[in-house]
């Protein structure tokens, strides 16, 4: 099982699993996480939604300078499922 995707409320992907995560498995979670992004906001590019580990400010701001949603909205859309 891969395990589910949390957010914090300074939107820090976490996963949460009993044994360490490959990397493949990691990436696919998050490959979920950017779908489910792009469903609600279909606007969204793959640019928009680069990741990089300790920026997740930056992300944040990416997707709300594209879709004009509030900070709240993008951790709720990142807290489904």
């Amino acid at each position: 099982m891969l395990g589910s995707v949390e957010t914090k409320a300074d939107t820090a992907i976490t996963v949460n699993q009993g044994e360490d995560m490959n990397t493949l498995q990691v990436k696919g979670i998050w490959n979920v996480v950017k779908g489910r992004l792009k469903q609600r906001w279909a606007e969204l590019t793959d640019d928009d939604l680069r990741y990089v580990e300790g920026q997740e400010d930056e992300l944040v701001g990416r997707i709300q300078k594209r879709t004009g949603a509030t900070r709240a909205a993008i951790e709720r859309s990142l807290n489904e499922g």
